[in-house]
C-alpha cells in the first residue's frame, strides 16, 4: 500500500474514532416507558418523508459533532445544526421525571449539563425555533473538586441524565432543550463544544406558572468566562458553597446558596439559580 493510501486510511480511522467518541440522546424514558429518539446516524440518511416520527428534533449532526462558540449567536445553537422540529411529541405530567439516555459520552469531555423548557404556544411540530423562549429548569457543573463534572455523573449513571418537570408549570406544548457543554478544550479560543438536543413534550397538569424566557441564540456567549474555562485546573469547593455551574437557589432548593470564591449566584428564573464565574 502506498504512503498516500496509508495516510488516507489513518485520516479516515481518526475521523471515525472522533465520531464514535461523541454521542446523542438515543432514548427518552418517562415512568418506565422508553421512547426512541431521533438517531442522527440513521434517520438523517432517510428521505424526510420516510423518517420515523420522533419527538426529537432532526439536526445535521450525522458526524455527532458540536456547535462551536463562534456559532452561539446563530440558530444552530438552539437545537443543534440546521435543526427542524420533531414530527411527534411525548406526553408527560408536570412533576414527572424525564430521563435522557445518551448512547455514549466520552470521559474526556468534561463539563456542565443544562436543561431548559420553552413554551411553543401551539404545536411544537411546526414551531419556528427562533420564536422559542427558554427558561432553565435544571443544571449542574462541577460536582466535586477538582475534576468531577456533571458530564462525569452522567457517565456514572449509565449515560443517563434525569430532570424533573416543574410541578407548577402551566399545561401546554414545550420543547425540552438538553445540553452538554464540553469544556475539555475550552482553555483555548473557540474551544468549548455545545451538544444541544431538543425534544417535543406535551405537559399536562393544572399548574399556572409561565416563566419568561430567553431566545436560544442568547443562552450562551462566546466571551463569557464559563465558556472560556480551564477544567483541568483545581476549582475551590466545600460543603457550604456551590461550585461553578452548580445550583445555588430556586423553588424547593435546600442546598448551598453561596458560591465558591470567584463565582456569583445568578438568578435564572423562579426555578433555578446557578453559580457562574465573576
Amino acid at each position: 500500500m502506498g504512503l498516500s493510501k496509508i495516510g488516507a486510511l489513518v485520516a479516515a480511522l481518526a475521523a471515525a474514532s472522533q465520531v464514535a467518541a461523541h454521542g446523542f440522546v438515543s432514548d427518552v424514558i418517562i415512568n418506565g416507558v422508553k421512547y426512541k429518539n431521533y438517531d442522527p446516524t440513521s434517520d438523517w440518511y432517510q428521505a424526510p418523508a420516510n423518517r420515523p416520527i420522533r419527538a426529537g428534533w432532526t439536526a445535521e449532526q450525522e458526524d455527532l459533532g458540536f456547535v462551536a462558540p463562534n456559532a452561539y449567536g446563530t440558530p444552530d445553537i438552539i437545537c443543534h445544526r440546521q435543526a427542524t422540529p420533531g414530527k411527534g411529541h411525548i406526553r408527560v405530567a408536570a412533576g414527572d421525571v424525564v430521563t435522557l439516555q445518551w448512547n455514549t459520552w466520552p470521559e474526556s469531555h468534561k463539563g456542565p449539563v443544562f436543561d431548559h423548557l420553552a413554551n411553543c404556544n401551539g404545536p411544537c411540530e411546526s414551531v419556528n425555533k427562533n420564536d422559542l423562549r427558554f427558561f432553565k429548569i435544571d443544571g449542574a457543573g462541577l460536582t466535586t473538586a477538582p475534576l468531577t463534572y456533571a458530564g462525569d455523573v452522567l457517565i456514572q449513571n449509565k449515560n443517563q441524565w434525569s430532570v424533573r418537570i416543574p410541578a407548577n408549570i402551566a399545561a401546554g406544548n414545550y420543547v425540552l432543550r438538553h445540553e452538554i457543554l464540553a469544556l475539555h478544550s475550552a482553555a483555548q479560543a473557540n474551544g468549548a463544544q455545545s451538544y444541544p438536543q431538543c425534544i417535543n413534550l406535551e405537559i399536562t397538569g393544572s399548574g399556572t406558572s409561565k416563566p419568561a424566557g430567553t431566545a436560544g441564540t442568547s443562552l450562551l456567549s462566546s466571551t463569557e468566562a464559563g465558556v472560556n474555562w480551564n477544567v483541568w485546573t483545581t476549582q475551590p469547593s466545600n460543603g457550604a458553597t456551590a461550585p461553578v455551574w452548580g445550583q445555588c437557589g430556586g423553588q424547593g432548593w435546600t442546598g448551598p446558596t453561596a458560591c465558591a470564591a470567584g463565582n456569583r449566584c445568578n438568578v435564572q428564573n423562579a426555578y433555578y439559580s446557578q453559580c457562574v464565574p465573576n
